[in-house]
């Protein structure tokens, strides 16, 4: 960092107002091998932070009882992401814990994250940087200090942010009092692990208390004075074109403020949201609908062989020894349309004056929610001020913010605060939903019992591509939906001969991020017939896997967590007592993960009552949040391995409320989950997806163990 000088107010109160590069290169007849290239790098990698990490100053506040605010770029979803941060935070700004209060980051602050808050990078992206900033912010506190005692610096110690020397304290409070400028020194040495105290540390979550005790902190929860109601006319049908309206009853009904119509789509502004909902269903819209879709239609395009074919991982020659007739294994993996249904409806609060905007929302995509709002209204981005709250379930669903729009053009007209939601069925049928995928493998075996080729092939909608996460031109140039095959990749190195091949299929309606994308559907088909594979080869189904991983970095770390999963749960191919366990494993940006379940049948119900999971995150900020991430993403993966599915009816997605759509409840969710964590790296890495990928194979696997009947489709049902 360059020395820059900042005011004293910016210092204290600055803050409290409130992508993917793709890298081209080459010319087309070297386009499939750079596709390969750059899909590697994506499989393998790590998303850095893209945001302004310059000075310490748009990240800390100290406050007058000596209590340091963190403006985090990143948003609170659920996943813990505040303690881990504030844990960061403290050890290198020499505060307690307690001392520390996490809190999002408005846009008007400055600091803003360029990519989003997803993907698991919220505590990896920031290892180094905030670490960094955090140093860099005691230095400076440390050298002011060293002014006004008239003390050299190297003198001075620091404790719970009281700086000290020859006698002499200040807290960091008194030392920021009455200084008008601030100089950023470069970056100091960061401390090493051994002397942290917070980080690797099972600190309790900071916002717990307020959840535990329902305090107002989330979207649905903004309120403003004069604050009025919006609701927006949504189609039922897919791909439905919105022509005109007929508002002419709709603005004689109670409490209607006004019936706005844009070109895209026809709103409500009314004194009460009952009132708006009225209104609302009493507009007469006129729609174009193409075709009344249904879930064969759906099907039939995303079988294998109908879209547009991307290879994207190759070693070896696969594709001409699974052209040979003898001894080729082939088999079909399905998964359906899922939904997001998280708690929390999309909506936003927006307040729309002369010259700029306030918007309070649940969004994953603060920054380029502030860059949409500013282009529509024609303002400048600086006088757009993004505020997250925290969010009431996120999973991709809040990547994209279309509703924020509607709600600040309602609020411009109307001159007021408007708050605008969707409805529970709207938020169904409009969803951006998991795309549905088919998958074909073929595989030969050696006369020894080994892979000696295999090939994924994988059929999907778009996860990527049409999302604001990525430029327009990252599809020609990529191909392959990056989302779409997250997963797919074949991850036994050791087997001579493999390829992965993505079909990218357009379907009619919004397919895009889902929590881990297309982990859960890959991992599913590839280890399903990778343990079909050992059943074949008669090997034990962990040493078939073990014994095919490329001696590399990455395949000791997967190779570790194999083993130890098996050796915590005991793992056997026996039935013992009615219960059989399932195994399988995946690696996801970079975290390698094993599990295995434990299931019993009754009436044709599966009943899963154990699961163990070894993960490697690297270094794990905080252990106890890692267990709890773990824990819930298999319950969630649990929950659409065996029981959701969306439909397509006339032309109409199906169900749009829960129940109908069912999911896992508590009854449902296993009794034991034992995790086991192991820190292979000098980092942190991945938590919040890696472990929603063996789930579902793990469950199927052990079904096959206990009944002999191969699931091949999500969601797992007996026959």
């Amino acid at each position: 960092m360059s020395k820059k000088r900042t005011s004293r107010r910016k210092f204290l109160v600055r803050g409290t107002l409130g992508t993917v590069g793709v890298l081209a290169v080459g010319t087309y007849l070297f386009r499939n091998p750079i596709r390969r290239v750059i899909a590697g790098a994506v499989d393998s990698g790590e998303t850095p932070y893209l945001g302004d990490t310059s000075s310490p100053i748009i990240w800390f506040e100290v406050t007058e009882d000596n209590r340091i605010v963190l403006y985090s770029p990143k948003v609170e979803m659920g996943q813990g992401t505040f303690t881990s941060l504030a844990q960061m935070a403290a050890d290198e700004l020499e505060v307690s814990i307690e001392q520390i209060k996490v809190v999002h980051a408005t846009t008007a602050s400055g600091n803003m994250d360029s990519f989003a808050t997803g993907g698991s990078t919220s505590v990896s992206s920031l290892w180094v940087p905030l670490r960094e900033l955090a140093a860099t912010m005691r230095e400076m506190l440390k050298n002011k200090a060293a002014d006004k005692m008239e003390l050299p610096s190297e003198q001075l110690t620091i404790e719970n942010g009281v700086v000290s020397g020859d006698g002499k304290t200040m807290t960091y409070a008194e030392v920021a009092q009455n200084v008008s400028e601030w100089e950023v020194p470069d970056i100091p040495d960061l401390k090493d692990m051994k002397s942290y105290r917070y980080i690797g540390k099972p600190i309790p979550r900071l916002d717990l208390k307020d959840k535990v005790f329902g305090a107002p902190i989330f979207g649905m929860d903004a309120t403003l004075p004069d604050m009025l109601y919006g609701a927006v006319v949504r189609s039922s049908a897919i791909g439905a074109k919105y022509i005109d309206a007929d508002i002419s009853k709709a603005e004689a009904m109670p409490g209607v403020i006004k019936i706005i119509k844009e070109p895209d789509f026809v709103g409500v502004v009314a004194n009460s949201l009952i009132e708006a909902e009225n209104a609302k269903d009493a507009i007469e819209v006129n729609w174009k609908v193409e075709r009344d879709w249904q879930t064969a239609d759906i099907e039939a395009m995303i079988a294998v062989g109908q879209g547009e074919p991307f290879v994207i991982q190759e070693e070896g020659d696969a594709e001409s020894l699974l052209n040979e007739e003898e001894r080729i294994i082939v088999q079909e993996y399905k998964s359906p349309i899922g939904a997001h249904a998280q708690i929390e409806p999309n909506g936003a609060l927006a307040h729309v004056e002369s010259n700029k905007a306030t918007i309070y929302m649940s969004t994953q995509v603060v920054k380029i929610t502030r860059d949409e709002i500013a282009e529509r209204l024609d303002f400048e981005k600086d006088k757009v001020n993004i505020v997250p709250t925290f969010l009431g379930g996120g999973f991709g669903r809040r990547l994209h913010t279309p509703n924020a729009i509607q709600a600040a053009v309602m609020s411009k007209i109307v001159g007021k605060p408007v708050k605008c939601f969707f409805t529970r069925k709207e938020e169904f049928q409009n969803d951006t939903f998991r795309p549905p995928t088919h998958h074909v493998l073929k595989a030969k075996l050696t006369e020894s019992g080994m892979i000696a080729a295999i090939e994924h092939n994988v059929s999907s909608g778009d996860v990527a591509f049409g999302s604001p996460m990525l430029p327009a031109i990252a599809a020609p140039i990529l191909g392959a939906d990056l989302g779409a095959w997250r997963g797919g990749m074949i991850q036994y190195g050791a087997i001579p001969n493999f390829r992965t091949i993505s079909w990218r299929v357009t379907l009619p309606f919004a397919t895009s991020w889902w929590r881990s994308l297309g982990l859960l559907a890959n991992t599913f088909a590839i280890e399903s017939f990778v343990d079909e594979l050992a059943i074949a080869a008669e090997k034990n189904p962990a040493e078939f896997r073990l014994a095919q991983i490329q001696d590399d970095t990455r395949g000791f770390r997967l190779k570790e967590v194999i083993k130890a999963v098996v050796e915590k749960s005991g793992y056997t191919d026996e039935v013992i007592d009615g219960r059989a366990m399932g195994f399988a494993a995946s690696t996801d940006a970079n975290t390698p993960c094993a599990q295995v379940v434990e299931v019993s049948i009754s009436n044709k119900e599966i009943k899963v009552h154990r699961v163990t999971c070894a993960m490697d995150p690297g270094i794990a900020v905080n252990p106890d949040q890692v267990r709890a991430q773990c824990e819930g993403a298999i319950i969630m993966g649990m929950s659409a391995a065996l029981f959701e599915k969306m439909n397509v009816e006339d032309g109409q997605l199906t169900p749009t409320i829960y129940g109908p759509y069912q999911m896992a409840l508590m009854k449902h969710a296993p009794k034991e989950i034992d995790v086991v964590l192991l820190q292979n790296d000098d980092k942190p890495g991945a938590v919040g997806e890696p472990p929603l990928g063996p789930i579902g194979a793990a469950v199927a696997n052990a079904v096959f163990r206990l009944t002999g009947q191969r699931l091949r489709e999500m969601p797992l049902k007996l026959a």
